[in-house]
């Protein structure tokens, strides 16, 4: 397996590969700027390429008829953003992926790297284990949506921001957030005050900085620690103890 130094971005899925099968991949790898609000793919457009990112967070959204965008999950460095064509939705991307947080990343077309998952079981072995993940964190959003208030629901969401972002400082509006939580820009200000009351973290104008990590899992509802357990147990991921440690 590749160290992650080793790679044009530091990815842990490829990481996570074989050396010959990353070896095969990376004639293929083009790097790319993904920038903030970047749409990667359209709902039920086809999906021409696979990103992997080193950095920053892809969400997944369901558009609605309305124009609304209500976020299913997100992707960042433990994955890629595009997994679906490996499964038979090559054809019609099942969420609009759009860049959250920005970074650089690597692409590479769908096609060439489902052939190449198939020819390689270890291949293989790690889509499986990712997809399942995302599917297991798509589904536990779903739950929290639809039962955990809204500062739970943005503590949630900014552990998960954070576990994919470099530093403590996450780059995202108050219009990103609310839209990504499918609500009015005043309850994302009313709650976002009342994390940093407690200190978890400081809320300014363009950008959220992560304070005290534990305060603000004391704040999320059980669904990250649900779906952190699922993604260690599967991916080895987040190391543990990371939870507690800022990132300096």
């Amino acid at each position: 397996m590749a160290s992650i130094s080793d790679l044009p971005v530091p990815n842990l899925f490829l990481a996570s590969l074989p050396d010959d099968d990353l070896a095969a991949l990376r004639p293929h790898l083009e790097r790319v700027p993904l920038t903030s609000r970047l749409i990667l793919h359209e709902m039920g457009e086809p999906i021409e390429h696979c990103y992997f990112s080193g950095g920053g967070m892809t969400s997944l959204l369901i558009r609605l008829e309305d124009g609304a965008n209500i976020e299913a999950g997100v992707v960042g460095k433990e994955g890629f953003a595009g997994c679906a064509a490996l499964m038979g939705y090559d054809d019609a991307a099942p969420h609009t992926s759009m860049i959250q947080m920005p970074g650089i990343g690597l692409r590479i077309s769908s096609r060439l790297l489902r052939d190449e998952m198939l020819r390689r079981p270890a291949f293989l072995d790690g889509v499986h284990r990712f997809s399942q993940t995302l599917n297991a964190q798509i589904s536990q959003t779903a739950a929290c949506n639809a039962h955990h208030n809204l500062l739970e629901r943005l503590a949630r969401w900014l552990l998960m921001a954070h576990d994919r972002a470099d530093d403590d400082v996450l780059p995202l509006t108050q219009e990103f957030v609310s839209m990504m939580l499918a609500v009015r820009r005043p309850g994302v200000t009313v709650a976002a005050r009342s994390l940093q009351a407690t200190g978890a973290i400081h809320y300014e104008r363009g950008r959220i900085t992560v304070l005290d990590r534990a305060r603000l899992e004391e704040a999320s509802c059980e669904c990250y620690r649900i779906v952190r357990a699922h993604y260690r147990r599967v991916l080895d991921w987040p190391p543990p103890g990371a939870e507690y440690e800022l990132k300096h």
